[in-house]
């Protein structure tokens, strides 16, 4: 018997999921969860086997989570089921240990044939985004060469402006830069597309691996930087 625990901000999802997979022979529900702190409680309390997690909840989302629980019960497998598919969370759930990535609309047996999938121990990727996921895992494959910023460039970035790519260095969402920096997501989203410009830089990924080449997060945390725009 495979134990699910499902956890989404919306009733009616958590309900419908609940009374289809119950109704399966080799599945049952422990718990149900509308945010990422009452799924924490959850499995304190029942141990899952498997998690459908939604990505956006209050609180703590799906993202952030996951990679709480894989640092505490690596052995249990989360699902990321939700509507968006944007590379940012994809990437994320992915790096923090999520063995499947489904977006909502599957069809039920699906859904229940993932659970089943990643219970034996492997991964389920919904097609819709299966291009995404190989595109971003090919980034990480040429993650090893070297991306070089002029001096004059750098000279250009405000103490924010370091601070978010400090952020970025860490493997943080945009959500979680915003958190941490006490900011809105569409000003995380401002600061990127302004240093992707400053630094000539292509993307997100990019501007990563300069970053933790050039041990950004070490130099900021490390001592002051005398550049105006401070947070």
């Amino acid at each position: 018997m495979i134990k699910v625990l499902i956890a989404d901000d919306q009733e009616l999802i958590r309900q419908s999921l609940q009374i289809v997979l119950n109704s399966r022979k080799d599945m049952t529900v422990t718990d149900v969860a509308a945010d990422g702190q009452e799924v924490m409680r959850c499995i304190r309390k029942n141990k899952p086997d498997v998690i459908l997690m939604d990505v956006r909840m209050p609180k703590m989302d799906g993202v952030q989570c996951t990679k709480l629980i894989k640092e505490s019960c690596p052995q249990i497998k989360i699902i990321i089921l939700t509507t968006f598919d944007d590379d940012e969370y994809v990437y994320n759930a992915l790096k923090y240990g999520a063995s499947g990535y489904l977006l909502k609309g599957v069809s039920m047996e699906e859904l229940a044939n993932a659970i089943t999938t990643v219970y034996n121990g492997w991964a389920m990727i919904n097609p819709d985004i299966t291009a995404k996921v190989l595109r971003l895992f090919s980034q990480m494959a040429k993650a090893d060469y070297s991306i070089t910023v002029k001096e004059k460039n750098m000279d250009e970035l405000t103490r924010a402006e370091w601070k978010i790519i400090a952020q970025v260095e860490k493997g943080a969402s945009n959500r979680e830069i915003a958190r941490t920096l006490n900011l809105s997501e569409g000003t995380v989203r401002n600061y990127l597309s302004t240093i992707l410009n400053k630094l000539n830089l292509r993307d997100r990924t990019q501007l990563a691996i300069w970053a933790v080449q050039t041990n950004v997060r070490n130099k900021v945390e490390g001592r002051p930087l005398e550049t105006e725009g401070a947070l």
